[in-house]
């Protein structure tokens, strides 16, 4: 009875983390100790990094409305206004609030008359 050995599972796990640390910079994609030290430090930053981005995200779109909020009212802040936006009853979140900063500027105004006069 001849031993099996496992050169097709092995070589198929090789090839695929070689695959995966293609484009790296010299050894790192073509080693496979290397590489599967590169790939799985990739691994982890992907990671970290999906949650940063949405932290990321939602500090430009604070920026973004502060900056059209105090355009349109020196006096109103950022925090002013989500709080009046709460007060009027307004729930449109950050991201559709700074879209409409940027690309419909009358109509993010309105939203801020409605919400300054809920607080008036």
């Amino acid at each position: 009875m001849s031993r099996v050995t496992s050169g097709k599972v092995t070589h198929a796990r090789h090839r695929k983390v070689v695959n995966a640390a293609k484009g790296y910079y010299g050894q790192r994609s073509r080693n496979f100790r290397t590489a599967t030290q590169a790939v799985d430090k990739a691994n982890q930053y992907a990671t970290r990094d999906r949650k940063n981005r949405k932290r990321s995200f939602r500090a430009l779109w604070i920026q973004r409305i502060n900056a059209a909020v105090r355009a349109i009212d020196p006096t109103l802040t950022y925090s002013r206004f989500i709080f009046a936006l709460d007060k009027a009853g307004i729930e449109v979140d950050r991201k559709v609030l700074a879209d409409l900063a940027v690309h419909e500027p009358e109509a993010f105004g309105q939203i801020v008359e409605k919400a300054r006069a809920a607080t008036a």
